[in-house]
């Protein structure tokens, strides 16, 4: 079998943290790119539980050739305080998905689940600024994206979820953050907006039940997705049959795996 990868004791390593660690797709992206820009460097998992954390994120510190991690469950939120310095949208959020050591040691964390899904859409040639939007879904991944939508200048932002209480919480709290933007929570009717988000797990099984109805869908809107396997997820297709546009859900991560990138001190074009 043919060796990908090259390493020997310049390579640089980082990490992928989570608990458990067999999902895990980081490694399996960012090894490729490596290899594909010449990169010296290696990304591995690490199996790394909650009790241990810190003394983890101690010892990595006195690495000097540990570059940095990608952040997963359960460590999003713990790892906050073991960082010397979190960017704007992780203090948004209130989680980090990635951290980064600098030359003197700080660790540098951030979220770029929003800003990646964001990236994403610009990159498609759908623009968010200044639309009416409507995301189903308030939870992990639906926080980061309302804060980078907000901060993207939407006109208004309509949050929908089965537990309408975390809906109005998410509200309350981007619109604490954006005043300009005209932030709440409402149902789940689709009529009068630009772009609808499904940022639910729903799809994610061929019988789940779709997110809202699609007859109350029109041609002139976009309906977007952050599932990514299946590709077509039910409201996608639901969407295409009446005519919207579609937004696929793996820019989201192509663009998050971009930002990462730049923070561990590499440009991939995604």
């Amino acid at each position: 079998m043919k060796a990908t990868l090259s390493i020997s004791g310049k390579t640089k390593v980082f990490g992928c943290i989570a608990d458990p660690i067999d999902h895990v797709r980081a490694p399996s992206v960012f090894n490729p790119l490596f290899e594909k820009y010449g990169v010296d460097a290696v990304m591995v998992p690490l199996h790394v539980s909650s009790k241990n954390l810190e003394t983890v994120v101690e010892g990595l510190r006195a690495m000097p050739n540990f570059g940095g991690m990608a952040v997963t469950l359960p460590h999003k939120l713990p790892i906050m305080k073991f960082c010397d310095e979190i960017g704007k949208q992780g203090n948004l959020v209130g989680a980090v998905n990635f951290a980064a050591f600098d030359n003197n040691r700080k660790l540098i964390g951030d979220n770029c689940d929003g800003t990646g899904f964001v990236n994403g859409m610009l990159a498609a040639g759908y623009p968010v600024f200044d639309k009416r939007v409507l995301m189903i879904g308030a939870g992990g991944a639906a926080r980061a994206i309302a804060f980078s939508l907000a901060d993207s200048g939407v006109s208004s932002l309509t949050i929908t979820n089965r537990t309408s209480t975390k809906a109005d919480e998410l509200a309350n709290s981007v619109q604490a953050a954006y005043p300009s933007v005209a932030v709440n929570a409402a149902s789940a009717d689709p009529h009068g907006f630009d772009i609808i988000i499904n940022t639910t797990s729903l799809g994610l099984m061929p019988d789940d039940d779709l997110p809202l109805r699609p007859d109350l869908l029109e041609p002139n809107q976009l309906v977007a997705e952050i599932i990514m396997n299946p590709e077509d997820t039910p409201i996608l297709k639901a969407a295409k049959a009446k005519g919207c546009k579609i937004h696929y859900g793996r820019p989201m991560f192509d663009h998050q795996v971009s930002i990462i990138a730049g923070l561990f001190g590499y440009d991939f074009k995604m």
